[in-house]
């Protein structure tokens, strides 16, 4: 997927741990790893507020695009 998340080094660079994040916006660890993970379809914008609240930064500090090869060489598809 060319959706990468980046939240394991913005939780590294704030130096807070994945518990105290998911106690904070309210999901269970389990969920936040899978976020971590980029094993996720989506997520809530929610969600996403209430991680860039907790960790001060923007939701560009945590998704990355990425495009593959073949998205790559096929601009305007898709």
């Amino acid at each position: 997927m060319p959706i990468v998340v980046q939240l394991d080094v913005m939780l590294a660079r704030r130096k807070v741990k994945s518990r105290e994040l998911a106690e904070h916006v309210g999901i269970t660890e389990a969920n936040l790893s899978l976020l971590k993970q980029g094993k996720v379809k989506g997520v809530r914008f929610e969600t996403l507020s209430s991680i860039c609240d907790y960790l001060q930064c923007q939701p560009g500090d945590l998704l990355v695009y990425e495009p593959s090869e073949r998205e790559e060489a096929a601009p305007g598809a898709g």
